[in-house]
């Protein structure tokens, strides 16, 4: 399936209310607005869309690490983490026109699964959140179909920094805090799906200085509940620890 690219974040305007009916509207007939004469492509959220297919994700990607190198991971990350902030704002404001509600004042559940929808329609995958070890500081996203993973295949390293940044930048303005996000396992590493840690820098920073040892997500994970983290931050940032 190819996926889209939003390319702009319009103002919506009002509009009546609407029916549970209303909502299942993701079918590609309903969800987007083809107006072939301008060659146009709009989203249901008025958002202008691209369709576009795998040789273009990996000449944008291979593009990147030509130019930037090895930076281009952090470049795809900044560029997700940018757009993330961004559609959360947009994702509000269309949330409580449809549906008269808020982040704060709906079922968390049902706010997540009516964001990221618009971005299965879009063909981007579809995701699980867990969101079970929030209060601990850290939590999980499972994302199935990865655009990017699908695209590059196998090349035995996490390859979706632009998803990691998209979780980091919604949910810390969703949430209104300051976290990061990293892939613990990728369909690129030959996963059957890409596996995402959100959370504080310190606990990103000693989740990627585990995954460069040998560790696996689920390793990861006991290591958080078991408090390791604090002789991490000392073995990946000396500097501090003196």
């Amino acid at each position: 399936m190819p996926s889209t690219i939003q390319t702009e974040i319009p103002q919506i305007a009002a509009n009546p209310t609407r029916t549970s009916r209303d909502a299942c509207h993701y079918s590609r007939s309903q969800f987007f607005r083809f107006n072939p004469e301008q060659g146009i492509i709009k989203d249901y959220n008025h958002q202008r869309n691209l369709l576009v297919g795998e040789d273009f994700i990996v000449s944008l990607l291979k593009g990147l690490e030509y130019e930037v190198g090895e930076a281009a991971g952090w470049l795809c990350y900044q560029i997700g983490f940018d757009w993330g902030k961004q559609d959360a704002v947009l994702f509000q404001a269309w949330f409580k026109e449809y549906h008269g509600l808020t982040i704060a004042t709906s079922n968390l559940a049902f706010a997540l699964e009516t964001w990221w929808w618009p971005y299965t329609a879009q063909g981007w995958g579809t995701w699980s959140p867990n969101l079970s070890n929030r209060n601990s500081g850290f939590f999980y996203v499972d994302l199935f179909d990865s655009a990017v993973a699908k695209s590059l295949g196998y090349v035995g390293k996490p390859v979706c920094h632009l998803y990691s940044g998209l979780l980091a930048g919604f949910f810390s303005a969703a949430f209104n805090e300051n976290l990061c996000s990293t892939e613990i396992q990728c369909y690129a590493m030959g996963n059957n799906f890409c596996r995402f840690l959100v959370g504080s820098e310190e606990r990103i920073k000693a989740a990627e200085f585990w995954i460069t040892s040998g560790a696996n997500a689920n390793e990861i994970a006991e290591r958080f509940e078991n408090g390791e983290i604090s002789l991490a931050s000392e073995l990946f940032n000396p500097i501090d620890a003196i």
